[in-house]
């Protein structure tokens, strides 16, 4: 396997497992529907951030007390299904009181820091993105190629994939936003996201290590 074809074929596997719906793309949809683009983009960038985290934890090997260690993954994935479950309930009980409350102004739509920070805990606490950097990145490291130089290197390139991918969610978002911006719907949008993130937590918390 030479350098090309690693990252190529990483590329591609990356590629196709970044586009599968999932927490993510959910609150880079939800950010750029309620809040802005900025919210989004922001949100997007703390993903990113989370996912070069784990990248960079799986080419140096911390990632392997995870992958070897029941004890870990299972607190981990317990933390990240709560987060998902508490986020998203947040959401649902938000969108009640806004639609009770609402007036003719704007509602308040959240710090870009904030936007930040759920992206990047979103990322950080599910522990199947630990688990998918230890288990591929070895495979994808050529013969006398530096494996931790390897790793961010394959870390980047699911980064970027994942940021073209995330623009153009954003991008379709803004398109409808027109269509989708009156307080009813906005409300129903939180709803509707609260409900799958609360989901996923579901899913997350069942899921093997398999």
């Amino acid at each position: 396997m030479t350098l090309a074809s690693a990252l190529g074929s990483f590329a591609l596997l990356a590629g196709v497992l970044t586009i599968i719906p999932g927490p993510d793309s959910t609150l880079i949809l939800r950010s750029a529907l309620v809040q802005s683009r900025k919210h989004a983009y922001w949100t997007a960038i703390g993903i990113a951030s989370g996912t070069f985290v784990w990248g960079a934890a799986a080419a140096l090997g911390a990632a392997a007390l995870l992958a070897a260690s029941e004890i870990a993954f299972t607190i981990l994935k317990i933390v990240g299904a709560l987060y998902l479950a508490y986020l998203g309930t947040s959401m649902i009980v938000k969108s009640f009181r806004r639609h009770v409350l609402i007036t003719e102004a704007l509602p308040r739509v959240g710090t870009l820091r904030g936007a930040f920070g759920r992206g990047a805990l979103t990322n950080l606490l599910n522990p199947k993105v630990g688990v998918f950097y230890i288990a591929l990145i070895p495979q994808f490291i050529p013969p006398g190629v530096p494996p931790v130089g390897m790793g961010l290197l394959l870390a980047l390139v699911h980064i970027l994939e994942s940021i073209v991918w995330f623009t153009g969610l954003i991008l379709a978002a803004h398109f409808a936003r027109k269509w989708l911006s009156s307080p009813r719907v906005s409300a129903w949008i939180e709803r509707v996201t609260g409900g799958i993130l609360v989901a996923f937590g579901v899913v997350l918390a069942a899921e093997s290590r398999v």
